[in-house]
């Protein structure tokens, strides 16, 4: 393979992954951040987020990976420089392209005028037109030069899950590479030489839309799936069997119809919204995607309700299994718990709360509740509300308990002495 020189803009979830896989696959790869705590942790071959298998990526590739906070310095010095920084929403939904934008000014002025071609790849999850409309001419203000004459330009949006990122970097479903010009597209195919992947190649746009697309497909899934949850619920059917037999079409397919109490994560949620702010920008009424959202801000409420069939709130201490958006995560971004402890504070309950790793993450929204440092310690509590799917949790003896469960524990299900299910 031909090894390359690659700069890696951003050390969060997405720029981690990214940089240490590109490193596995045999590149050259600098890392750039702000937080030195971050750099120095990737230096010494530890990983800055929890993420299953990133640490032994780190750690075999230290002779390929350095670690800098000199933008301008790493651009100059490196072929190929994928921006990784985080695109948060802003209060209407409408994504923040602050980072993007000061990232792309940086990277113009460090362009310069060796003759050099450089390829910038715009991997930040941006709405469509954003890296024609934005991104490129900022590189060519700062720069002086234009796209695709003295420098390349790409789109390269990533589909990694968090609990299984470094897998589905290796085993990708596809490649999403949105380029305008055959040198870019070369330098990407030699980018992803070693990766034994489909590679699907479009115009920059279509592949930042074909991110969001995809994102907003499974939230509507995870919707509607919660949706026919709440109809089975009242007509005593248990909604995992019937998506099991419905995902048996292969039209359909199994995949995200886990109905429960909805979707959280830096992603789904953002992404949806973002979508929903860019059509109304573009006079498209979102009529799907808004109720994709209603249904998924309301599911957690369910969880709530059915405990208050069983118990008087006021003055009772709630247990809380599980604050991650999701198992194998420490990301506490947009977690259904947040919902659920706020509406059981609001009832007057006392929470005690617990997850094998997100609690130090959680702390802050929630500083007055108690967190308990093991998860029997929250069974002894007056009812059991279970937010996470943490695989330890099928482990607990949940007899003579009351457990109203959003993600279908199955032991639960099995021993508690009042168990409810929120779509079962």
């Amino acid at each position: 393979m031909n090894t390359m020189h690659i700069t890696v803009i951003g050390t969060g979830y997405v720029g981690a992954v990214t940089g240490a896989c590109l490193a596995e696959m045999g590149h050259n790869v600098v890392f750039v951040g702000r937080d030195q705590r971050k750099l120095d942790l990737i230096s010494s071959g530890v990983s800055p987020i929890f993420e299953k298998g990133l640490d032994d990526l780190l750690e075999r590739n230290t002779a390929r990976i350095r670690t800098t906070t000199d933008l301008a310095g790493a651009v100059r010095d490196s072929e190929v420089t994928f921006v990784c920084v985080g695109t948060p929403s802003l209060e209407d939904g409408s994504i923040d392209l602050g980072q993007v934008e000061e990232v792309s000014r940086t990277i113009g002025k460090s362009l310069g005028s060796d003759g050099n071609y450089r390829t910038i790849i715009m991997k930040s999850t941006v709405l469509p037109g954003t890296t024609e409309t934005i991104v490129i001419p900022i590189l060519e203000r700062e720069s002086g030069k234009k796209a695709f004459l003295d420098f390349g330009v790409a789109s390269n949006p990533e589909f990694l899950k968090e609990g299984t990122a470094v897998e589905d970097f290796f085993y990708a479903d596809r490649v999403v590479i949105g380029v305008h010009d055959d040198r870019s597209r070369k330098v990407m195919e030699q980018v992803y030489e070693p990766l034994d992947a489909p590679v699907f190649f479009t115009t920059l746009r279509t592949s930042e839309m074909i991110k969001y697309t995809s994102n907003a497909f499974l939230a509507t899934k995870i919707s509607f799936a919660n949706e026919i949850g709440n109809l089975c619920k009242k007509l005593g059917i248990d909604s995992y069997e019937v998506f099991e037999g419905v995902g048996m079409d292969s039209r359909i397919g199994h995949q995200f119809f886990r109905s429960g109490i909805g979707f959280g994560g830096s992603c789904f949620p953002k992404d949806v919204r973002a979508l929903i702010a860019h059509a109304r920008a573009t006079g498209i009424e979102p009529f799907i995607l808004d109720a994709v959202m209603e249904r998924n801000e309301a599911q957690p409420a369910n969880l709530v309700s059915l405990l208050e069939r069983h118990l008087e709130l006021r003055g009772k201490t709630i247990g809380v299994l599980g604050l991650a958006f999701k198992p194998d995560s420490d990301d506490v971004r947009e977690s259904r718990a947040v919902p659920v402890i706020r509406a059981l504070l609001r009832e007057g309950a006392r929470v005690v709360a617990f997850d094998p790793i997100a609690a130090d993450n959680f702390r802050p929204l929630f500083p007055d509740i108690r967190y308990a440092g093991t998860a029997k310690e929250v069974l002894d509590a007056d009812a059991v509300l279970i937010v996470t799917e943490w695989k330890e949790f099928e482990d607990l003896d949940y007899r003579g308990k009351i457990v109203i469960d959003g993600r279908r524990i199955a032991r639960a299900r099995r021993e508690a002495a009042i168990y409810e299910g929120v779509c079962w």
